[in-house]
């Protein structure tokens, strides 16, 4: 206590001056409309940007939760979107027959190559997640690969960058229908073989999936032409195809799975024989 009565004895004159410009200073607020105009003005601008530094922030520290309640979000809107693909597709079909319905599980890339010739990734998801083998693999953008094995809490992705990989695509705009396939020359061009040479392309044209397989739905991107050429025969097209993911910069998945997909595998095989 006896300090703090130093301190005002020792500065006297300047906690006095304090005080009297403090006097005169609210005084002349009050008094006149266009100062207490600015001052208010002032204030709430240095509220603001401190609750602003404060709101930035907190944002920043929850950008984890809002990236795992956005990825949830998409994966509802995802199922949504394919199922409702295939209840079109199915208009007058009877449904005592059932129709496909596709169900999505999100995940993320621990670890991705796409500079070798055979690559994979491997993703955050296992058979505890009830994750197996052939089930297709998107981003928001396009198709990235299918599950090639399984462990109880990862799986590894046999990329689309990768020379075992063969994938039905078609040309949007015509539904002509090939495979995609890549030859290991840039990990940006992926290569759509056997398309007929009666479709007519153009450059910049989309490139999806076909949905003749029970992998990926039909209508899924995959990249736009970049150039095309007919084979030597005369009968076909290779299409380059640009992708539409950035394979080097994957995060977040999403795994497909095929509700029906042992049904209709089971079909075939009975058909086969």
């Amino acid at each position: 206590m006896q300090q703090i009565f130093n301190f005002v004895i020792k500065n006297k004159t300047f906690l006095l001056f304090l005080l009297l410009f403090s006097i005169a200073l609210t005084l002349t607020i009050q008094s006149h409309s266009y100062h207490r105009s600015k001052f208010i003005n002032s204030a709430n601008g240095l509220t603001g940007g401190v609750y602003g530094t404060f709101n930035s922030i907190d944002k920043y520290f929850d950008l984890e939760l809002q990236n795992e309640i956005l990825s949830k979000e998409n994966k509802r809107l995802r199922e949504r979107l394919y199922n409702l693909e295939t209840t079109k597709d199915s208009t007058f079909i009877d449904s005592s027959y059932g129709i496909s319905k596709y169900k999505v599980t999100v995940a993320d890339v621990y670890k991705n190559s796409y500079s070798s010739t055979n690559n994979y990734l491997t993703i955050n998801k296992g058979s505890n997640d009830s994750i197996r083998e052939d089930f297709g693999v998107i981003t928001s953008k396009g198709i990235v690969g299918i599950i090639d094995n399984t462990s109880n809490n990862y799986a590894t992705v046999l990329s689309i960058l990768n020379t075992k990989s063969r994938i039905n695509a078609k040309l949007k705009s015509t539904n002509h229908k090939g495979s995609l396939k890549w030859n290991n020359d840039t990990p940006i061009l992926v290569q759509l073989e056997d398309i007929s040479s009666f479709a007519p392309i153009k450059i910049g044209d989309t490139i999806e999936t076909g949905g003749e397989s029970t992998i990926f739905p039909k209508g899924i991107g995959i990249g736009i032409v970049d150039s095309f050429e007919k084979e030597i025969s005369g009968d076909t097209y290779t299409i380059q195809v640009r992708l539409f993911n950035d394979m080097s910069n994957l995060g977040t998945v999403y795994i497909l799975e095929n509700l029906d997909k042992k049904e209709i595998d089971s079909l075939h095989k009975r058909t086969n024989e």
